[in-house]
């Protein structure tokens, strides 16, 4: 019975860890493919450049944080459970920064949307 729990084991971790490198290939794929579209658009002279590469570089980290949290469940030691933590916060903080510089960036590129109270009449409905 303790050779099966080791068979399993074994392919547990072995899954794992191919799984954590094809997530982290796609979020690096993302990224790539975001920064030639933003030189491409950047040269080309397209609008909203910056606001298209800051989500294709949020959604890479994305990708790039999903991988490391599935790296948690392989973690044996405290140490690397702590640099590995690290590196979530890290992630997770440019993340957000990213995402409120997508917000910022939205506000400058689409009109206000009209406001529901503009054009009702008071009284009857």
């Amino acid at each position: 019975m303790e050779a099966f729990y080791s068979i399993l084991e074994n392919g547990f971790e072995w899954l794992i860890s191919y799984a954590i490198l094809l997530i982290e290939f796609i979020g690096v794929s993302v990224l790539m493919i975001s920064v030639v579209r933003g030189v491409v658009g950047l040269l080309t002279k397209k609008e909203h450049v910056r606001l298209e590469l800051a989500e294709g570089i949020a959604l890479s980290l994305e990708f790039k944080m999903g991988g490391e949290l599935l790296r948690t469940v392989s973690v044996r030691e405290w140490n690397e459970l702590l640099i590995l933590g690290a590196v979530i916060l890290l992630r997770a903080a440019l993340t957000f920064l990213i995402h409120w510089e997508i917000g910022l960036e939205t506000k400058k590129v689409l009109p206000p949307a009209p406001s529901d109270s503009v054009g009702k009449k008071s009284g009857k409905g």
